[in-house]
């Protein structure tokens, strides 16, 4: 496995290696001695998978705040998105900052997302199925939120929004979810 830095401390690409032949190719998706080695997250508690049936659907921004808060690994298995990681972490560099990358069934490259993180997606094509693994249990009463539009972060989505659920369009803005929540 290939682990790129993105702008974003802590924050990484993670391209595999294939080894083809005449069948296709075998690589591996995920190593806990490779991401060890690099002193990244290796533990998976849960993996997901999320199917959208149209271009243009966004999913999030979420995240889970401690004692949950989780890390993500997240690969396109189908069609395409726009993955998008924004660093919630007040004393980090790249605070506030958001990193974008497309992952497809074609480039095969995943994204490291870590706790502390807010995570959201575009699909780039009808029918796309993503595979996600995580490093803790989804904890309701953890969860939070952020528009995908919000001013505090101006991420620069590839397509309009075609389709969202009530609640990702329902989330407070950044900086009012974060003085409301009660497990900061």
């Amino acid at each position: 496995m290939k682990f790129t830095e993105t702008s974003l401390v802590d924050a990484f690409v993670v391209d595999i290696e294939a080894i083809e032949d005449e069948r296709g190719f075998f690589a591996r998706g995920w190593c806990r001695r490779e991401f060890e080695a690099r002193g990244l997250p290796a533990v998976t508690a849960q993996a997901n998978i999320s199917f959208s049936k149209q271009r243009g659907t966004l999913r999030g921004l979420h995240w889970q705040e401690p004692p949950h808060a989780e890390n993500k690994l997240v690969r396109c298995m189908r069609g395409g998105i726009f993955d998008v990681a924004v660093d919630l972490r007040p004393g980090s560099p790249t605070y506030l900052k958001w990193f974008g990358v497309e992952l497809t069934d074609k480039n095969h490259r995943m994204l490291l997302v870590p706790e502390g993180f807010a995570h959201g997606f575009q699909t780039l094509e009808d029918r796309t199925e993503v595979f996600y693994m995580v490093s803790e249990f989804y904890a309701p009463k953890f969860e939070q939120g952020a528009r995908y539009d919000d001013p505090a972060f101006r991420i620069e989505w590839p397509l309009d929004v075609t389709e969202i659920s009530d609640k990702d369009s329902s989330w407070p803005r950044f900086e009012k979810s974060r003085n409301d929540d009660p497990h900061r």
